[in-house]
């Protein structure tokens, strides 16, 4: 499974971004996508991610404001971001477990989203 990301950027507090996570190769054996971020000086944490069979999960800080859902279809996970915050800047990277007899554990590149106050 390889990951692409895209969608990040400079957006005013209050804002909204949406980010993409476009994955290709062994697409039918992802069990969970994930978002995460990492600020600088912290260290990269959850902020939410969807399984397989559409079980979603967010980090408290961003539950109510970041709406996480794909499109099979497209083989996409997006991170629809609302009421954003200054402390919500950060580098946003994309993460997939997948696999089947071996599970593997599959980064996007990091896409930089920066909240100014």
């Amino acid at each position: 499974v390889q990951l692409q990301a895209s969608g990040g950027g400079l957006v005013q507090a209050g804002g909204s971004l949406r980010l993409s996570c476009a994955a290709s190769g062994s697409i039918f054996s992802i069990q969970r996508t994930g978002w995460y971020r990492q600020a600088p000086g912290k260290q990269r944490e959850l902020v939410a991610l969807i399984t397989s069979g559409n079980t979603t999960y967010y980090e408290a800080t961003v539950k109510g404001r970041f709406t996480i859902s794909r499109d099979t279809a497209k083989n996409t996970v997006y991170l629809q971001m609302y009421s954003l915050k200054p402390e919500d800047t950060a580098i946003y990277y994309c993460n997939a477990v997948w696999g089947q007899r071996v599970v593997y554990n599959t980064w996007g590149q990091g896409t930089q989203v920066t909240v100014s106050s």
